[in-house]
């Protein structure tokens, strides 16, 4: 199960979303095991992480969201076309 965010949680995070670019492109192959894997690296590098979905349908952005979530342990904090925002605090603390 991906991780778990309030309500309040998910807002700041979109606000901090606004000031980052895409840094993955999920295509057509959806939630390859390529994508989840680099979706992982992204968020133990960067703790939050937007990515953009090309050539996919509203439900279809949707699930994939949800699987990526599931899949990588983290949380989507928001959804607007065709990006969404992905969370989850490192393992450590950053030095």
């Amino acid at each position: 199960m991906g991780l778990s965010l309030t309500g309040s949680e998910k807002r700041a995070l979109r606000a901090q979303g606004q000031l980052i670019d895409d840094a993955l492109r999920v295509g057509r192959d959806g939630a390859s095991p390529a994508v989840i894997k680099e979706l992982d690296r992204l968020l133990a590098a960067r703790e939050l992480v937007k990515i953009r979905f090309m050539d996919t349908e509203r439900d279809e952005r949707a699930r994939l969201a949800d699987v990526l979530a599931e899949q990588t342990g983290s949380a989507c904090a928001g959804a607007v076309g065709h990006t969404a925002l992905f969370y989850r605090p490192r393992a450590e603390p950053a030095p």
